[in-house]
């Protein structure tokens, strides 16, 4: 049996990733309802609130699913204690190092799967309890490491012995099978669940990346050292203008304050932050996750 679906109870060895205000319980229980791994994003919430979405989640579905933590969120920590009291089947995490919380994950019988953008992070990962990681390459949208998908995920193969999921740039069944080629056993998507049917995210969202070519999804933020990939727009060009020009890394990110709002709530498309990966030019058309998670896997063995 493929190890990732083992590990988690699912049928598709599929990760719903955790995008920030996207990855709502709605989205986290269709994916999980549709035999992967759905994710609530904690994003930068406060913890009374992931805890309702927790609740939410176990009204839509009675399949297993997790809550991605970013450990660079100022409520982190009451995050972290919400998500042990209640007790979702996974916590993965992302935007920096969990390793002083796997101990209390682990004996609360939740899975733990930090998102690790290099090799020694993977092994460090490993050796702190870890039971898979998500070796997410550069394509992916959100926060972005520098090595790519296809380098990264062998390398991190190779590295550990803990199952491997691949994330960044996967958009259909071609990429299934080369994730599998690369050695992964499964493979984390985020861009393509925007244009889901229960994702709550705004029309015009949905549209702009339904509406995106080869080259929008570019990257802002390097000079802060957290750079992010998102649809070109005014705000991309204002980022990119003020990091030319040198300004400080604060007020670069003071620009980017309530831009995942903007996007998806108010569906602010020229001056909200559309997180997106370098897949958003391969996604073609709204469809219910069932459909979604089904063709990542058509004519796929695993």
């Amino acid at each position: 049996m493929n190890r990732i679906c083992e590990l988690l109870g699912i049928e598709y060895p599929i990760i719903q990733g955790g995008m920030a205000w996207v990855a709502t319980a709605e989205l986290a229980a269709a994916v999980s309802n549709a035999g992967g791994l759905g994710l609530i994003a904690a994003g930068g919430a406060p913890a009374d609130v992931v805890r309702e979405q927790i609740k939410k989640a176990r009204t839509l579905t009675d399949k297993p699913f997790g809550v991605n933590v970013m450990l660079m969120s100022p409520f982190s920590d009451e995050v972290m204690e919400v998500v042990i009291e209640e007790k979702p089947a996974v916590v993965a995490t992302g935007a920096g190092n969990p390793g002083k919380y796997i101990e209390r994950l682990k004996e609360a019988g939740i899975k733990i799967m930090p998102v690790i953008a290099s090799v020694a992070m993977a092994k460090r990962m490993e050796k702190a309890g870890a039971d898979a990681v998500i070796a997410e390459g550069t394509e992916a949208g959100g926060h972005i490491g520098e090595l790519t998908t296809m380098v990264l995920t062998p390398q991190v193969v190779d590295a550990v012995s803990i199952p491997v999921v691949s994330a960044g740039g996967y958009a259909d069944s071609r990429g299934t099978k080369a994730a599998f080629a690369l050695g992964a056993d499964g493979i984390q998507v985020g861009t393509r669940f925007i244009c889901s049917t229960e994702c709550i995210a705004h029309e015009n969202y949905k549209n702009a990346v339904l509406k995106a070519k080869d080259r929008d999804a570019v990257v802002t933020g390097r000079s802060t050292g957290a750079p992010v990939r998102a649809l070109r727009n005014k705000l991309t060009k204002e980022y990119q203008r003020l990091e030319k020009e040198g300004a400080s890394a604060e007020e670069i990110e003071e620009l980017g304050v309530g831009g995942l709002r903007r996007a998806f709530q108010d569906g602010d498309i020229e001056n909200g932050s559309l997180m997106a990966g370098q897949s958003a030019a391969m996604v073609h058309e709204i469809q219910p996750c069932s459909e979604i998670v089904k063709d990542y896997f058509k004519d796929v063995e695993f």
